[in-house]
């Protein structure tokens, strides 16, 4: 069975102008490593990252500082004496 967007004339086309040639060149050989076409390794790609669930900033820096909250304390006393041995 083919996939639905192989039928040309049921789906829109898009076309995408001065792309680098850096990335042109990536997605040719991340098309080839997949063996896909050019086409079809653009569209697998924005598929995937259009699946992504949208992230919460609030909820991602919440969790942020909660990891940063489980970091192990620094004595910036010390790292300062241990500075002035040489040692660090």
């Amino acid at each position: 069975m083919e996939p639905l967007w192989f039928y040309e004339d049921t789906m829109p086309t898009l076309t995408l102008k001065n792309i680098p040639d850096e990335l042109h060149a990536r997605l040719k050989a991340s098309a080839a490593q997949n063996r896909r076409s050019l086409n079809s390794e653009i569209l697998a790609r924005l598929e995937h990252d259009l699946k992504r669930p949208a992230i919460d900033p609030a909820e991602y820096a919440a969790r942020l500082r909660a990891s940063v909250a489980r970091l192990p304390q620094v004595d910036h006393r010390l790292v300062n004496r241990f500075k002035r041995q040489g040692r660090l």
